[in-house]
């Protein structure tokens, strides 16, 4: 479940009252901003010529590139050829590669071994204690946690999803510990939290698909690279949500602590831990469905499991087999995420519970721990490990058929609607390939300005200095023309998710019963792996850049539309009941009192909006988005480091334009 961002506290109105000297003060020609503008645009009039004069005004130019495909292909090769003789391989990756494909095969035997029934009963029992015994939580969570199971079963997918549940389990208990480690250290150290942050900033920023192509250099395709790329991407979460809970222990508890005469360790252990429980769980929430996520895009490497399942019917474009797949991946998403969720509701109330009861307390947890292993071993007994043949339900057939019938009668050819793939074609033609061509056709040196003015106006200096680069470097590693067809998709990708996700946002704001029915579509939306979304799409779109562009809008739109209602909720009600009092109507009360009130949240949603879009619409690179989403799966397919890696970086550099333009401004 992903946590929502709470806005800045909305500042009191502006007294209309305000004298002639202060309208002055804020006169256009005087603002903060404009001055701040005023040495970039200085410094734009001595450069732009000077550039227009020495590479032209047209596409990036030639004499401003540098190769780097070359030496990336070479360090590939040179990597394949000493890799059982260099001693880094030998004495260090050897046996961190031997450790990943070991640790994961035990749990992935261990799961295969034991049986489907006693790994049904295990889990359930598990979920039922975790959500209370006596609970209506915990019935709630067994039913969850047998129907995700039971489901994979019986769509024929039980090894793939113990495949997933080994790589999974081993990913998120390392990146747990790693995490909190880390976060243990930015919690109790101002210095190494901020050296942490700028670290933790670009692991974030950075697409999933960047993480696995260094890997695939070191590790070769397989089982490592996937475990220790899923390690890498899912540890962030646990290091900021630890360090926030630590930062955030209430100083009476702590100072009434050391004023007992507790020793630093004794008040880690027994204060600032306890009151950070909510706030680590939360982290280990985010933690496994970053996890499950990754797992899944890491199939492209060989990781196996779910994802290898549905990467290769989409590869065929088998939408059928593709659900089949893709079902168990989001029954396990929820289950997990359910899970998680709950156990943090629950945090806390244990202590009230009584401890001479046998369903509460250690107890609890020795019953449900006994009745599982009796269970388990019963199951062992009586039924096979595999699970039945005859138990399995063939659901790709039908679902194909009826994509087949949608094509032919829905997709194309529908009186006045036209068919989906047809507003797939005019999107695509009238607006996709315009806005290409307009930002291929527009000077390089233009752009580069456009990225840094934005940052500037939004968050300062550094800001600028960091986009303006970014944009530079794009057309230094020669993907400047890819970059900016994937900036294309980006850019209608965000346009259509705001629309939508403000328009959605404002009206559960406004309406608590949008809110109540939208709030379990929501939650089930933000639990979704990247690769579920292409699913639907394909059956809809077909492939092509539309399929990915609407992807895109799926996976972002949720947190657009979560962060808008809460900052529009959050206005200061005195403030719209003084509107209502001066007879403004609903429509007035939104775009003169919440929208400005809610400045902070909406720029927040515009910021997670354009990151999460552009993260997927580099996963759309598998349904065909072109540019750098193919130089990426081509790459890794291929390996072809030096197209697939400076495809990535492309994507990382990107990430920092788009998330340094659209970041909260600073405080004018």
């Amino acid at each position: 479940m992903s946590a929502v961002v709470t806005p800045a506290k909305q500042p009191a109105p502006v007294d209309p009252a305000e004298d002639t000297a202060s309208v002055e003060r804020t006169s256009p020609l005087t603002r903060p901003l404009v001055r701040r503008m005023l040495p970039l645009l200085a410094a734009a009039l001595v450069l732009v010529p000077l550039a227009i004069v020495l590479w032209g005004s047209g596409s990036w130019p030639s004499e401003l590139t540098v190769d780097i495909k070359t030496p990336l292909d070479d360090a590939y090769t040179w990597v394949v050829q000493n890799r059982d003789t260099n001693p880094v391989f030998l004495y260090f990756l050897l046996h961190l590669s031997n450790w990943a494909d070991d640790s994961v095969a035990w749990v992935d035997d261990l799961l295969q071994s034991v049986g489907w029934f006693p790994v049904i009963a295990v889990a359930v029992l598990l979920s039922w204690r975790i959500g209370g015994l006596r609970d209506r939580r915990g019935l709630g969570l067994a039913g969850v946690t047998l129907a995700a199971f039971a489901v994979s079963g019986l769509l024929g997918m039980w090894e793939a999803t113990m495949e997933t549940l080994a790589l999974m389990s081993v990913a998120v208990v390392v990146s747990a510990l790693i995490g909190a480690v880390l976060g243990l250290g930015a919690g109790l150290s101002d210095r190494f939290g901020r050296i942490l942050r700028p670290v933790l900033d670009t692991m974030q920023i950075m697409p999933a698909f960047a993480y696995l192509l260094p890997l695939v250099l070191l590790f070769d395709i397989g089982v490592p690279s996937a475990l220790i790329a899923t390690i890498i991407y899912a540890a962030p979460p646990m290091a900021r949500l630890t360090a926030l809970g630590l930062r955030g222990a209430d100083p009476g508890v702590m100072e009434a602590a050391a004023s007992l005469g507790s020793s630093p360790v004794q008040r880690l252990l027994t204060a600032r831990l306890p009151l950070a429980r909510k706030e680590i769980l939360l982290g280990l929430n985010q933690t496994i469905m970053m996890a499950l996520s990754m797992v899944t895009i890491a199939s492209v490497i060989g990781a196996g499991g779910l994802g290898e399942e549905v990467f290769r019917a989409l590869s065929t474009v088998d939408v059928g087999a593709a659900l089949a797949a893709g079902i168990p991946i989001v029954l396990l998403a929820v289950w997990l995420d359910r899970t998680t969720a709950v156990a943090g509701e629950r945090m806390g109330e244990s202590a009230g519970e009584s401890a001479s009861s046998w369903l509460h307390g250690p107890r609890a947890w020795a019953l449900t721990a006994g009745t599982g292993a009796v269970l388990g071993a019963a199951g062992w007994l009586v039924f096979v490990a595999e699970w039945p043949e005859a138990w399995r339900v063939e659901i790709a057939r039908p679902v194909n058929e009826a994509v087949d019938w949608f094509t032919g009668h829905l997709a194309e050819g529908v009186p006045v609607l036209g068919g989906t793939r047809t507003w797939a074609d005019t999107f695509t033609t009238g607006l996709l390939n315009p806005m290409r061509d307009v930002l291929t056709a527009t000077p390089w040196w233009l752009l580069v300005l456009l990225a840094a003015g934005l940052a500037l106006l939004a968050g300062g200096w550094g800001a600028m200095c960091t986009a303006g680069l970014a944009m530079a470097a794009v057309g230094v590693i020669d993907v400047w023309d890819h970059s900016l067809d994937t900036l294309s998709q980006a850019i209608a990708g965000v346009a259509v998710t705001l629309v939508l996700g403000f328009a959605i946002g404002v009206l559960a704001a406004r309406v608590p019963l949008v809110e109540r029915v939208l709030r379990p579509v929501l939650d089930t939306m933000q639990t979704l792996p990247q690769f579920i979304y292409l699913i639907p799409v394909v059956a809809l779109f077909n492939v092509g850049r539309a399929a990915a562009v609407a992807a895109a809008v799926l996976y972002a739109l949720p947190a657009v539309v979560r962060i808008t209602t809460q900052g529009l909720r959050q206005v200061d009600s005195a403030a719209l009941e003084a509107a209502r009092s001066m007879g403004a109507s609903t429509f007035q009360q939104i775009r003169q009192v919440q929208v400005p009130l809610a400045r902070p949240a909406l720029m927040l949603a515009l910021n997670q909006g354009v990151v999460l879009v552009l993260a997927m619409v580099i996963v759309g690179g598998f349904v065909g988005s072109g540019a750098l989403g193919y130089d990426v799966v081509f790459g890794l397919q291929k390996s072809q480091l030096g197209v697939g890696l400076s495809a990535g970086v492309a994507i990382v550099l990107l990430g920092l334009v788009l998330d340094r333009t659209t970041q909260r401004p600073a405080k004018q």
